[in-house]
């Protein structure tokens, strides 16, 4: 238990900032992901994708302070093509 406590300090001290970022990241990502399991039948992606682009965003900038480049491509991929699945949700094309 102490390694996983220990883990998540460094994590914090080696920057707290990219740290909040993938906090605020973690957070809307499963907050989106559990609204569209409890409404996977018919969920209203107009609430899913914002959450996942502000989660996609958030971790994309954090990954970047930190100077993690496959993750930051990853969630900047996601960044867009949440963009995309949004407009396509509410109508824009």
């Amino acid at each position: 238990m102490q390694n996983v406590k220990d883990f998540w300090i460094n994590s914090y001290r080696s920057d707290n900032i990219a740290f909040g970022f993938e906090l605020v990241s973690f957070v809307f990502t499963v907050a989106a992901s559990l609204y569209l399991a409890i409404n996977a039948a018919e969920p209203d992606m107009k609430y899913v994708y914002p959450g996942f682009l502000i989660g996609a965003l958030a971790g994309a900038y954090g990954y970047y302070r930190r100077g993690l480049a496959w993750p930051m491509m990853l969630t900047t991929y996601f960044t867009v093509i949440n963009v995309f699945g949004f407009g396509r949700a509410i109508g824009w094309y």
